[in-house]
């Protein structure tokens, strides 16, 4: 996304999920992503026996849970590429926001989904799909 304002208070980007789990198909689903170690995880983690769906943001303007040291988040001023991993929520969960103005140049975030299927769950073949809404608002 690329969000550009004016606000003198800047901006906070957020996500959610319709339903919990997120991912599904019919009465199959994906759990949504549960941190193992931290939160956020540094690496994605799917147990052999599950399946998980789950985000990682990236961009300018990424709140601080998502920095990481290059082996844990919450912590450090990196922003690892394909790092930092967490699950849907149906309430809003903010990964990016600024408190100043950034007209015209605006500020780019990206958010990466991850499903993957452990190598001992029997995953359902079909047509899953996830309901997310991402929403910016200025401060």
């Amino acid at each position: 996304w690329q969000v550009q304002t004016d606000n003198p208070a800047g901006y906070e980007l957020s996500v959610k999920a319709d339903a919990s789990p997120a991912l599904v198909a019919g009465a199959n689903s994906f759990a949504d992503y549960v941190p193992s170690f931290s939160v956020p995880d540094f690496a994605w983690n799917t147990p052999a026996g599950e399946s998980r769906f789950g985000f990682s943001p990236e961009g300018d303007d990424i709140i601080s849970t998502f920095f990481d040291n290059g082996v844990s988040c919450n912590v450090g001023v990196l922003d690892t590429a394909d790092a930092c991993w967490t699950g849907f929520s149906t309430t809003n969960q903010v990964f990016a926001r600024s408190s100043s103005p950034n007209y015209p140049a605006g500020a780019s975030t990206t958010l990466k989904f991850k499903a993957e299927v452990g190598s001992t769950k029997a995953q359902q073949k079909g047509s899953y799909s996830a309901n997310i809404t991402v929403t910016a608002v200025t401060l």
